[in-house]
């Protein structure tokens, strides 16, 4: 389109979507592009609002979070409640990946030991096989 609008098609390319995944987002109230007839037409705030959506999935963020995100952006810079909300968000995301983090490195640990013993067993099965044949004289 021009500097300042995008269409559907730029925008899913630009940020590696595809126009259905935009229409998600529309339907979700996420997005609000004009239409012009048939078309969509995103501005500049909806390019915006794309980039907090994306940013809010990559951080583990529900739709909910997300559109509470996008709604706080819209507010008035001065606000302070935005950033703090914000930071709200984050922090319980941080502790959230946190956990997981731990629940992975427990599960790993348990895999490892399961191995560590599955391998032990398995070689001392070899061992009383290579003792149990019999030696070719």
């Amino acid at each position: 389109m021009n500097a300042t609008t995008y269409s559907i098609g730029e925008l899913a390319a630009e940020f590696g979507l595809t126009t259905r995944a935009l229409r998600f987002y529309e339907q979700q109230g996420l997005l609000r592009p004009r239409r012009m007839g048939q078309r969509r037409v995103y501005r500049r705030g909806e390019r915006t609002r794309l980039k907090l959506i994306l940013r809010g999935k990559r951080l583990g963020m529900a739709l909910a979070e997300i559109k509470e995100l996008c709604a706080l952006y819209e507010l008035v810079q001065g606000e302070e409640r935005q950033p703090e909300r914000y930071l709200e968000i984050l922090e319980e995301k941080r502790q959230m990946l946190l956990r997981q983090r731990q629940d992975v490195e427990d599960a790993l640990t348990e895999l490892e030991e399961s191995k560590r013993r599955c391998q032990t067993i398995l070689k001392q099965k070899r061992v009383r096989v290579q003792r149990a044949a019999p030696v070719d004289a």
